[in-house]
């Protein structure tokens, strides 16, 4: 019988300039994962709360005499020779001039810019965190296009900023004038926007597409081009693999709970959506029974933040 993974909790900051940049550390040679960039942190030792040992590891690591606030996120990760818990925390202020106190090298990244620095797995969630929308809606099935599309635009000026069209009901002759209607209000918006399943009629629209767990077999390379968004669903490690093997900018988890679109499935939990979240390094957005107001729970538990229909959807206007 094979020992258990030793636990590591680390505490790590986003640490802003004045002109909106993060700072990053590589890490060095003779570290695991040397090379690779990261937010300055460090382990928590025992008896120490977050916030403690946060603000010394910024000091011992850089110099710097940190205020510490709120949480962000927390990302489980598992590495070959552990199981790493990543807690990430807004650095409100600091005194000092940051610099490298332990030989690493230092570099202030504009967040549009994130993207481009190899990081650690437990690292890479933040990123998207910190770039990607925190709520994903799933449109439900339209009753009446003219009272869906109104809803649309509702949930788009409630904040929503990435949509995935859907409608299994409708025939493709059906779907594909209200798709391009949806597409556009989305896209006139800012909205990244996502059709479910049908490349070719994302390639059509000049929009993303949120894969099925059975498409991730059908395709040996990425159905989009880099910048155009690619989703997938996924139910278990082996899905979530192959959906960042594939080069998924995001996968869909769930469900979290029961649901009144399936009352039967019983749902998974946040500690089982966390035993798939440490697996891989995309962003994950559970989904569920879940509403807005659980965006920062899910973030504690390592989601990107929420996925829903009913739980976007204005008062289930314009859906059945």
């Amino acid at each position: 019988m094979s020992e258990p993974l030793r636990s590591i909790h680390v505490v790590a900051g986003v640490i802003t300039d004045a002109r909106g940049r993060i700072l990053l550390a590589r890490r060095t040679e003779g570290r695991d994962l040397a090379g690779l960039w990261e937010f300055p942190g460090g382990k928590r030792e025992p008896g120490e709360t977050s916030e403690q040992a946060l603000v010394r590891e910024l000091q011992e690591e850089l110099g710097i005499e940190a205020t510490v606030g709120t949480q962000l996120m927390e990302v489980p990760q598992r590495y070959p020779d552990k199981r790493l818990r990543l807690e990430m925390r807004q650095v409100l202020a600091w005194k000092g001039a940051a610099r490298g106190r332990e030989g690493q090298a230092l570099t202030w990244v504009a967040p549009d810019k994130l993207e481009r620095y190899a990081m650690p797995p437990a690292d890479q969630p933040v990123v998207a965190m910190l770039r990607q929308p925190d709520r994903y809606l799933v449109t439900p099935e339209p009753a009446a296009p003219e009272r869906w599309l109104a809803a649309l635009e509702r949930a788009l000026h409630g904040g929503v900023r990435r949509v995935q069209l859907r409608a299994r009901s409708l025939s493709a002759a059906q779907w594909r004038p209200l798709a391009q209607a949806a597409a556009a209000l989305c896209v006139a918006r800012g909205v990244q926007v996502l059709v479910n399943r049908d490349v070719g009629l994302a390639q059509e629209l000049g929009v993303g597409v949120h894969l099925g767990a059975e498409q991730l077999s059908q395709f040996d390379a990425r159905p989009l081009p880099p910048g155009v968004c690619v989703g997938a669903s996924c139910h278990s490690v082996e899905e979530l693999q192959a959906a960042q093997r594939l080069g998924c900018d995001f996968a869909v988890v769930g469900p979290l709970a029961a649901t009144a679109s399936h009352p039967d499935a019983a749902g998974m939990g946040w500690d089982a959506f966390e035993r798939l979240r440490e697996n891989v390094a995309l962003p994950l957005y559970p989904i569920g029974g879940l509403l807005p107001s659980q965006v920062a729970e899910a973030r504690r538990h390592g989601g990107q933040g929420i996925a829903a229909i009913r739980g976007l959807w204005p008062e289930d206007v314009g859906a059945v």
